[in-house]
């Protein structure tokens, strides 16, 4: 089977299991900015960790510029929990302050121009592009590399850039942001990490890899 007929079985797959693919990270639809917050708070964190932290963040501080002027020390307070809390604040902080002085306080459209914000690598703003700017997107993150290897639709690299750049030749694009979506959910369902539950995979006759052979 080629990669391409095995990628469109699997999204087809996982669409069938999760109808509706969301972000699972909560933010205000009318304030952007706060899902590129979330996002990198996720970093070596969990998303329902995340959501309890932002949700008492972006209560405080209801604006960018607000955020901007924050003193980094109450900043760490509140998303402490996150881990990396020290890096994870200036980063807040800043992005905050290049947002309102280089874009007018928008989000930029560009995988480019988002990457040169404090904090924010590809995986971002692959997310950024296809939940904020509809955009064909792929966010190569934890799930994505481990299970697209597992699945054959990579190489088995764990490199976030190739892995999106391998995807990008199977994938049809306008599949690529909500596959993404379910490839977390069913990260955390059914594909997960260390004891994978490939007895009741519903992916595992396209499985290239599957762990319980």
């Amino acid at each position: 089977m080629r990669k391409k007929e095995r990628a469109a079985l699997a999204v087809q797959a996982l669409a069938n299991i999760y109808p509706e693919a969301i972000c699972s990270l909560v933010y205000n639809e009318d304030k952007p900015y706060e899902l590129l917050i979330a996002t990198r708070l996720s970093a070596q964190c969990t998303d329902a960790r995340v959501n309890i932290v932002t949700k008492d963040l972006f209560e405080k501080y209801q604006s960018l510029q607000e955020l901007a002027d924050a003193k980094l020390s109450d900043i760490e307070k509140i998303i402490h929990s996150c881990g990396f809390y020290k890096v994870k604040s200036k980063d807040v902080i800043e992005m905050s302050r290049q947002l309102l002085d280089e874009y007018n306080g928008e989000l930029p459209n560009s995988i480019e121009e988002l990457t040169k914000l404090s904090g924010i690598g590809r995986k971002t703003a692959n997310l950024i592009m296809g939940d904020i700017f509809h955009q064909p997107a792929i966010v190569a993150d934890t799930h994505c590399i481990r299970i697209c290897g597992r699945l054959g639709l990579t190489t088995g690299t764990t490199d976030p850039k190739k892995v999106e750049d391998e995807l990008r030749k199977v994938l049809n694009p306008a599949d690529s942001n909500d596959f993404c979506h379910r490839l977390v959910l069913f990260g955390r369902d059914t594909c997960v990490a260390r004891k994978p539950k490939c007895g009741e995979c519903k992916l595992h006759e396209i499985c290239k890899n599957p762990q319980d052979k």
